[in-house]
């Protein structure tokens, strides 16, 4: 079983910062993508960002374009979320997520594995 805990999360201020990080232990499962997605109180959980093992495909949701940094480091198993110039509107559940295929990904199914989640609160 692979195992993703993410860590970070808590009370921001708008127009502040925040890092998310996301740790991967367990069955020695290859993450060919790793993805941050979000999910507000009464929506559908979204697609944030993504990363492929080589580092060199990464994507960001609309929202979060040019606010956000995802990168990644192999050796220690870990995935990062740097966000800038936080809106109230990024309020939401953070899930890191692992998926086995190195063909970059925003769909929520096509990932295997997820942690539990780390909740972020933007105060305006």
């Amino acid at each position: 079983q692979v195992h993703l805990v993410e860590s970070g999360g808590g009370l921001a201020q708008a127009g502040g910062s925040l890092k998310l990080s996301c740790t991967k232990s367990g069955y020695p499962y290859n993450c060919g993508t790793l993805g941050w997605f979000r999910q507000a109180p009464g929506q559908e959980r979204e697609f944030v960002a993504a990363i492929t093992s080589s580092g060199r495909a990464i994507e960001y949701a609309d929202s979060v374009k040019g606010r956000a940094t995802v990168s990644r480091d192999n050796a220690k198993n870990t995935l990062n979320l740097e966000m800038n110039n936080l809106k109230p509107e990024d309020a939401a559940v953070y899930y890191c997520a692992c998926r086995g295929n190195v063909i970059l990904s925003t769909r929520e199914a096509q990932y295997d594995y997820w942690g539990q989640g780390t909740q972020v609160t933007v105060s305006s």
